[in-house]
């Protein structure tokens, strides 16, 4: 039998190395997002200006700085390539389930603390997450550990004020993360928690002028800088991104009240589908949480639920601090239901429908590996698809049979066998991911392209597209036509010279095509190809796959070849 110092290493470390830091380099960078947050920081290791955030060389405030700072030191450390890339992302993961487990341990025990380490590490969601170049599990980790060292200050019988200095300290790396939601979500929750335990008068002891001092100290200097070098800054950062961003329809990113509820369902997969069995048989007079525990989480749940719930600009990743006390929670559930399946051994034996119910995820997974193989839009052959897919179905069959089999033999094994099981299925689908999404969702293969047909000192022109990846795969800063989107607002902080050679209209390009011979440009396959060839006939196709085309412009009468 396994030590529990080992147990310990395998879900805290080993399970958590695997799932989430050896699989970085093994899928290409993803468009918008992944070539964003890679492109930015590549541009402050190039530039040396580590102030003002730049996105194809102009201004980009949407963000604040700490995620490209971060990035940028792994750049310099391991290279420009994916692993390095998404290496903040992927540590802030794994520190939300050191987190968490803490958290177990605090409120419960160890064993609380590793079942729910071992839930979190494989949530559907922050798995997702957590191996992805995005902000927000940086800002989830942050605004975590600011809400934890908050409620540590007050839970304390002896207040230790180094809690509370924590509480700024981490307030203040979410604000550089992404904004004033740093803020707003560790005080709001500590301050609506005091006030529904009947704490409210210990709401004024949050205010600590030490607290405000180191808040400003890391924070501060920033914004001192950014602004000094954008007079514009305060306005569009603060006016623009956050409440006009909130508060209307800028973004075009309405969702219904309930978006998040699906998301919550299919986030906690597996182990929402195991719920209802592990909830079987509690007794009513039987205390499964504490009353400052049960405050607490629900506090913390419930108001960042509810923040992006009533938003008019919602995103799947916005609620990832949401699953630390939902993994807490669900832990410590699978925990107790283990211990009364050792005690009762009949209760090894599994009614059908709450067998169902966990085997319902398993067919839901597998009939979603074969689901590309039939969508009406990027569909694969069969004959190149099945041999990604057979591990991972495979691994979903063992999830079905095995876990309840154990526990019938044993009485012993079932969440141990799920988890491991699952995480496995998590590792596989590595492969099948890179394999269906790189050719429409990443830069990466057009990228590869450029690089064996066009000249070393070429520019390469995107007509009606920006992907982000094809300038930091490829080193160069390519015009847009058109696709000027959310660098609109940098674009136009340029000279009037630059701008009019990075950033094209439709127009402006097909007069330099009427005058340039040999212009190289990148497009998408379908209407914005066709149209491209409607207005240049005589164009040579140097390289297409299914989504993208790699052509050469010329005023030649003859006609180009694919």
């Amino acid at each position: 039998m396994l030590r529990s110092s080992s147990i310990k290493i395998v879900v805290l470390f080993l399970i958590p190395l695997l799932l989430y830091l050896v699989p970085l380099p093994l899928i290409p960078l993803m468009e918008p997002d992944e070539g964003r947050y890679s492109a930015i920081p590549s541009a402050m290791n190039a530039t040396g200006d580590y102030v003002t955030p730049r996105l194809k060389a102009s201004v980009y405030f949407e963000k604040p700085p700490l995620a490209y700072w971060v990035t940028s030191f792994f750049f310099r450390i391991f290279g420009e390539n994916e692993f390095s890339s998404r290496l903040f992302a992927a540590l802030s993961a794994w520190g939300c389930i050191l987190l968490v487990y803490r958290m177990g341990v605090f409120f419960h025990d160890a064993r609380t603390g590793l079942y729910a380490a071992a839930v979190l590490t494989t949530f559907l969601y922050h798995l997702a997450i957590g191996r992805i170049n995005i902000l927000d599990m940086p800002l989830a980790l942050m605004v975590c550990l600011a809400i934890w060292s908050g409620f540590r200050y007050f839970a304390a019988t002896e207040k230790k004020r180094v809690w509370l200095y924590l509480l700024y300290f981490f307030s203040a790396l979410a604000f550089l993360a992404k904004g004033l939601i740093g803020v707003a979500f560790p005080f709001g929750v500590l301050v609506i928690w005091l006030s529904v335990s009947g704490r409210w008068r210990e709401v004024f002891g949050l205010f600590s002028p030490v607290g405000v001092l180191i808040f400003s100290a890391v924070s501060l200097p920033w914004l001192i800088l950014v602004q000094r070098e954008n007079p514009d800054f305060f306005r569009f950062f603060f006016i623009q991104e956050h409440l006009l961003r909130y508060a209307t329809r800028m973004h075009d990113r309405y969702q219904p009240f309930y978006f998040y509820i699906p998301i919550l369902l299919a986030g906690t997969l597996p182990w929402c589908a195991f719920l209802p069995e592990a909830l079987r048989g509690l007794g009513k007079e039987e205390k499964l949480f504490g009353s400052i525990e049960k405050r607490f989480l629900l506090t913390w749940f419930v108001l960042i639920f509810l923040f992006f719930s009533i938003s008019s600009s919602k995103l799947i990743p916005y609620i990832a601090p949401v699953f630390l006390p939902l993994a807490l929670g669900f832990g410590h559930l699978f925990r107790l239901y283990e211990e009364r399946i050792r005690a009762v051994r009949e209760e090894a034996t599994v009614p059908k429908f709450y067998r169902l119910m966990g085997i319902l995820p398993c067919l839901l997974f597998m009939a979603v590996l074969f689901g590309p193989v039939f969508l009406p839009e990027h569909r694969v052959a069969w004959t190149d698809w099945w041999p990604w897919i057979v591990a991972p179905f495979l691994v979903q069959l063992l999830i079905i049979l095995l876990p309840y089999r154990l526990r019938r033999n044993t009485g012993r094994g079932w969440f141990a066998s799920i988890y491991l099981l699952f995480a496995l299925f998590l590792l596989s689908l590595t492969f099948p991911v890179a394999q269906y999404l790189a050719p429409y969702k990443s830069a990466y293969p057009l990228s590869q392209a450029i690089q064996k047909h066009l000249p070393a000192d070429a520019t390469l022109y995107q007509y009606g597209m920006s992907l982000y990846g094809v300038d930091f795969y490829t080193g160069k800063r390519t015009p847009i036509v058109d696709d000027i989107g959310e660098v609109r607002y940098g674009s136009e902080q340029l000279p009037v010279a630059e701008r009019e050679r990075y950033f094209l209209t439709t127009d402006s390009f097909f007069r330099l095509v009427g005058k340039t011979d040999g212009i190289y440009c990148a497009t998408e396959n379908g209407e914005k190809f066709e149209k491209l060839k409607k207005e240049v006939p005589a164009l040579r196709v140097l390289w297409h796959n299914e989504s993208f085309s790699l052509v050469q412009l010329t005023r030649s009468a003859k006609k180009g070849s694919s």
